[in-house]
């Protein structure tokens, strides 16, 4: 079966002859043939696809293989060299590393540390969507082995060929070229879609938009609504496995659900699930975001509470994993932006202190906030060790940072409070407003030391934030979570919405200090989460409705004629608007939404009379529109002028609906 698909991926590849040719001379152990290829380009340019096909022709060269996804490569380098181990020890060995983006920070690393180790005729191939540092590139002693290619578009003739080999008929493909270019994802979509999926009017939208029209015509007609809510899962979570889909779709066929989820030709399967191509991802959350806010919050709703009870359950060593999969959900969030950041600075991983690391993490101490504060970082280390994580630079494995998460239990250690004017803070902030009774426990993120990036958001103080929330999910019995920063004002500011301040400012030899609290018995972390999902405010539609205006008019005034026959009600055009999409039961909760809308325009005087004529022609029963009037007791005509004035002001009304998802 495996030499059968590799036949068939051959068949259908195109391009990219000029890398197949040079890592073909590198298999057959050309001397002047490169030893390490980076490819990279932006998302849905065919990385992935190109990386197979490579993978295929070093199998079939009877190399063994080790291929790792960037997406799921811990940020420990000594896991990826366990992961990569026979390429160290065994000849021959062929690296593939696929999203290289997701796991950058071991770039540095892998060139100084990792790679120079590798075995006899061994070959890597990195694929990302990042250029290399360009110090490699330049570096003389990588220069004779490192092939650096940029994977580019399609050229004109190639995107014709797939689009023959798919069986376009020739009369659209020059349409499916005009809108889609040269891009391979966006040619691949429109070939998986086929004739029937592309509708015959003419609706090519601009260049930007390629991929959100190219999936609407690839999905086209969802099968179900709980096909619809499978995909909303996929939108919005980093991976979904079957087990995360039957959490969140309790009522629906999971493994059925998952199945067609994994046949759809935008999704891949990795070791933690199913996971979409970056550009489909954000198009579909786009458009679903767009199309159904409610449903979009919800489902987020859901996928937060399943991250939560996992969580509370998952093995220590998952912790990281888990907290990463919940704070995905939530990264466009304004009040995370303030606090994290999502790359750039990535080159670190975090260890245990060990005794080693005590004179360096002192040093850290004094160097950034004094003596004093050095000292206490000492009386802590002797006190709760166990509590300090240290963070070292990928590239060089230096220490640069660390941490440390302390437990204070309740009653107060005397000693802790003599000693510590923060820990003496936090307990009198507690004493003054909600105590901590015995059983319970404070958990206070005490130091949090990055010199080179000292008092700003960090992944050194996203990790440690991460780690914090996980423990404060986990703990049984605690009462506080503090954290500590020196400026305290900018802290204040970032944590507006997340965090408390309160108030006080303890002092430790030169410096004040800002503490920050959350109490999680008044504010359970799921509360505490769900209040970061409901504080977001949905942006404004990114993009028009399903419908010109005057067909959009036309279909409410279809709707309003079928109002009292519920089965042609359900059949009618409006039940496709945007503005039915969030609705649990579309044709009853549509209708009723129709007839508040109708009663709505009573609370303008001039729209009375118009209320008034569409209640008695489409709601009262009336067998005619004459019989309508005369129950108005109104001349005809000027029920008809009513009732014109009432359609007007409806459409209106609901178009302002259909195009920012709330009544005017």
């Amino acid at each position: 079966m495996a030499e059968r698909l590799s036949r068939a991926r051959e068949r259908a590849f195109i391009g990219r002859e000029e890398e197949l040719g040079r890592f073909g001379e590198a298999l057959a152990g050309d001397p002047q043939a490169p030893f390490a290829f980076y490819l990279y380009g932006p998302g849905g340019i065919g990385k992935s696809s190109l990386v197979r096909c490579l993978a295929d022709e070093a199998r079939a060269g009877g190399r063994l293989l080790l291929e790792l996804d960037g997406r799921f490569i811990s940020r420990d380098p000594a896991d990826f060299e366990r992961a990569a181990g026979p390429f160290l020890d065994v000849a021959g060995t062929v690296l593939f590393v696929d999203s290289f983006e997701h796991c950058q920070w071991l770039e540095s690393w892998l060139w100084q540390r990792f790679l120079p180790h590798a075995a006899d005729d061994t070959l890597v191939v990195l694929a990302g969507r990042l250029a290399p540092q360009p110090q490699w590139t330049a570096d003389p002693a990588w220069a004779g082995v490192l092939h650096v290619r940029e994977l580019e578009p399609f050229s004109d003739e190639q995107a014709r060929s797939l689009l023959a080999d798919a069986r376009i008929p020739s009369a659209l493909r020059e349409r499916v070229l005009r809108f889609a270019g040269g891009n391979p994802l966006a040619l691949s979509l429109a070939a998986a879609a086929g004739a029937t999926g592309w509708s015959n009017e003419e609706i090519w939208a601009p260049s930007a938009d390629v991929l959100r029209t190219l999936l609407a015509g690839l999905i086209g007609e969802v099968p179900s609504a709980a096909h619809r809510r499978a995909l909303e899962v996929v939108a919005q979570a980093h991976s979904t496995s079957e087990e995360l889909l039957a959490a969140v779709l309790p009522e629906e066929d999971a493994p059925a659900l998952f199945a067609w989820l994994r046949d759809l030709p935008f999704i891949e399967s990795t070791p933690r699930g199913l996971y979409p191509h970056d550009a489909a991802r954000e198009t579909l959350a786009a458009d679903l975001r767009w199309r159904a806010p409610n449903a979009f919050t919800t489902m987020r709703q859901r996928l937060a509470e399943e991250y939560l009870r996992l969580l509370r359950e998952a093995p220590e060593e998952r912790v990281w994993v888990v907290t990463d999969e919940i704070f995905y959900l939530f990264r466009e969030l304004e009040s995370l932006a303030r606090l994290r950041v999502w790359s750039g600075e990535n080159e670190v991983h975090e260890r245990p202190l060990c005794s080693d690391d005590i004179d360096v993490v002192l040093r850290m101490a004094e160097e950034t906030e004094g003596a004093e504060s050095a000292e206490l970082v000492r009386y802590w280390i002797q006190r709760q060790a166990k509590g300090f994580s240290v963070f070292r630079c990928v590239a060089t494995g230096r220490p640069v940072a660390f941490t440390a998460r302390i437990v204070l239990p309740a009653p107060p250690d005397p000693e802790d409070v003599a000693t510590d004017p923060v820990v003496a803070a936090a307990w009198a902030h507690t004493e003054a407003t909600t105590p901590v009774s015995p059983g319970e426990h404070i958990g206070m993120t005490r130091f949090s030391i990055y010199p080179e990036h000292y008092q700003t958001p960090s992944r050194v103080i996203d990790l440690s934030n991460s780690r914090a929330q996980a423990e404060a999910a986990r703990a049984r019995g605690r009462a506080h979570g503090f954290v500590v920063y020196r400026d305290a004002e900018v802290w204040a500011e970032r944590f507006k919405g997340v965090m408390h301040d309160t108030g006080a400012r303890p002092r430790v030899g030169a410096h004040t200090y800002g503490l920050f609290s959350n109490d999680w018995r008044q504010v359970p972390v799921e509360t505490w989460l769900r209040h970061l999902i409901t504080a977001t405010e949905v942006p404004a539609p990114s993009g028009p409705s399903a419908f010109s205006r005057p067909v959009f008019d036309q279909a409410v005034r279809e709707a309003l004629s079928h109002w009292r026959d519920t089965g042609a009600f359900a059949a009618c055009a409006l039940m496709r608007a945007r503005l039915a999409a969030d609705l649990g039961d579309p044709a009853e909760e549509l209708r009723a939404l129709l007839r508040r809308a109708v009663d709505d325009l009573g609370a303008d005087p001039r729209g009375v009379r118009a209320r008034e004529a569409l209640t008695a022609g489409y709601f009262s029963g009336a067998p005619t529109q004459e019989a309508a009037a005369r129950r108005l007791g109104l001349p005809y005509g000027t029920y008809r002028r009513h009732v014109r004035q009432g359609l007007d002001l409806l459409c209106a009304a609901l178009w302002h609906r259909e195009l920012h998802g709330v009544p005017r």
